[in-house]
């Protein structure tokens, strides 16, 4: 007879199949089988399965979330002698009654988490290519571009974006550097520009400089050079029309509200 372990779920069932391989290879000289069966959401899967589980030596190895499609498993399960493991069931008797909450019985929010996650590493990966101008192309598929003279942030809030999972895009404004074509065909509604107070971004500058341990270079922290760097940001940003917002005393987090406030409202969302 052969030995089967059926794995069944709402939902994929990743995790019913790792605990139950995980066990299995503590009984290596034994043959069994694992059967998985996805998406299991209706009494006649459920139904099907008893069929099969009926006719050979088999467990039930299950995570199933939705109330009724569990009880329902149990009691057939229960009525042809077939031995079944729940493998949320406890978890969630256990959270229900330390914490007083009810969970949502909502199958696939394990898989949706992964998702989430894979979105945002993507995001982080993106933001980190497409840094300081160094690849214009990112202007044209980044969620949102930010625009900006040298320390205005630029980096910092493109990588806390990429955590809330925005593909962000960040150019440096140079006076002496000719902008990418891309930039110019980045549409208003996904478009940002950083401006900062003239004498805070000395004080920035100058800690840049001393944190790499380099001598105070004039050009780069003197005030003349930055009020024509900004003056230069500003005609751009108006040129292209994107919103503007300053960085001077905000911290990240709330730069970053407001970038997303901004443009949410461009988009109309």
């Amino acid at each position: 007879m052969n030995n089967n372990i059926y794995v069944i779920s709402d939902s994929i069932g990743e995790t019913a199949r790792l605990v139950t391989e995980a066990v299995r290879k503590q009984f290596n000289n034994g043959k069994v089988r694992i059967k998985q069966k996805s998406y299991i959401n209706h009494k006649e899967d459920v139904n099907q399965i008893i069929k099969e589980a009926k006719m050979s030596n088999s467990i039930v190895v299950y995570t199933i979330v939705i109330r009724q499609l569990r009880e329902y498993l149990q009691k057939k399960a229960h009525k042809n002698n077939i031995v079944i493991i729940d493998i949320l069931g406890p978890v969630i008797h256990a959270f229900e009654k330390t914490f007083n909450k009810q969970p949502t019985y909502e199958p696939g929010l394990l898989r949706a988490m992964d998702a989430e996650y894979f979105n945002k590493m993507e995001a982080i990966e993106f933001a980190v290519k497409y840094d300081d101008g160094k690849d214009p192309y990112g202007a044209l598929i980044a969620d949102i571009v930010l625009i900006g003279v040298s320390r205005t942030s630029k980096t910092p809030l493109s990588m806390y974006l990429a955590h809330k999972g925005f593909k962000v895009a960040n150019f440096p404004l140079v006076p002496e550097t000719p902008l990418p074509e891309e930039l110019h065909n980045v549409s208003r509604n996904k478009c940002v520009g950083l401006i900062i107070e003239p004498r805070r971004l000395v004080e920035f500058r100058k800690e840049r400089l001393m944190a790499l341990g380099l001598k105070d270079q004039t050009n780069y922290t003197s005030l003349e050079r930055i009020l024509a760097e900004i003056d230069y940001a500003e005609k751009v940003m108006k040129n292209f029309g994107c919103p503007k917002i300053d960085v001077s005393n905000r911290a990240i987090e709330e730069t970053a509200n407001l970038i997303i406030n901004l443009l949410q409202i461009e988009r109309g969302i």
